[in-house]
């Protein structure tokens, strides 16, 4: 079982003067719900090399037993250094997909035309994808085949308005995930801020917040299960 988790190049909070980046939980929690199962995962960024992680989320309020283990684990720091340029890999040497979000891919992966094919390249293949958080925004311009939003009529889930008024940033993120999501036509559903809530439609696994990301992990292990691992 090989799994590809992608991740964020983009460090800058809108015109803040903040930086952003990707949510530490959102990628310590997956990565080893993956390397437990025996999963090999790679890492990949749009830019490749060491991805710009969000300084907030390593504040000890965002703490979390994976990210300690995460941040005092050689190999998994070793690849995170080292991540794969997005273009540099194929869908078809991976079983599947896994986007953590923090802000950051809601400017860079959700208009990266490399993300957009691989995320719909991976769909079409008869592959689970899961995203977490502010990264169900990267499903924005992806299609169909027929051309229409992949997310229409689709049951999903993703970073909330009232998630987005709490961190203050409604106005400073080029676009808030739940209004997007619905805009497209998408069955949007979910639950009180920052609570876990996973929904899965088919293949297509979304998680509404940081606590998502562990158990939209979990969802994706067991879709894989379901459906099989047989790269192609």
């Amino acid at each position: 079982m090989k799994i590809l988790i992608v991740l964020t190049s983009h460090d800058e909070l809108g015109n803040t003067g903040r930086k952003t980046g990707f949510w530490l939980e959102e990628l310590a929690a997956p990565y080893y719900r993956f390397t437990d199962a025996g999963a090999e995962v790679v890492l990949a960024s749009p830019k490749g090399g060491r991805p710009p992680l969000d300084p907030k989320s390593n504040e000890p309020n965002f703490q979390t037993e994976e990210t300690h283990r995460f941040e005092a684990d050689p190999e998994a720091m070793a690849a995170l250094e080292h991540t794969a340029r997005l273009d540099s890999v194929s869908a078809d040497d991976f079983d599947t997909v896994f986007y953590p979000g923090g802000h950051g891919p809601l400017w860079d992966l959700a208009e990266d035309p490399v993300s957009v094919r691989l995320i719909e390249t991976v769909l079409r293949s008869g592959k689970p994808l899961a995203l977490v958080c502010h990264a169900p925004g990267a499903l924005r311009h992806a299609t169909n085949p027929d051309g229409t939003p992949l997310v229409r009529g689709r049951q999903v889930t993703g970073f909330t308005n009232g998630e987005e008024a709490d961190a203050g940033l409604t106005d400073v993120v080029p676009f808030l995930v739940e209004d997007e999501l619905k805009r497209l036509g998408a069955d949007y559903s979910k639950v009180g801020n920052w609570q876990p809530y996973v929904r899965t439609d088919g293949l297509l696994i979304t998680g509404q917040s940081p606590a998502s990301s562990g158990p939209a992990a979990d969802a994706l292990l067991a879709l894989l299960a379901e459906v099989g691992t047989g790269r192609g």
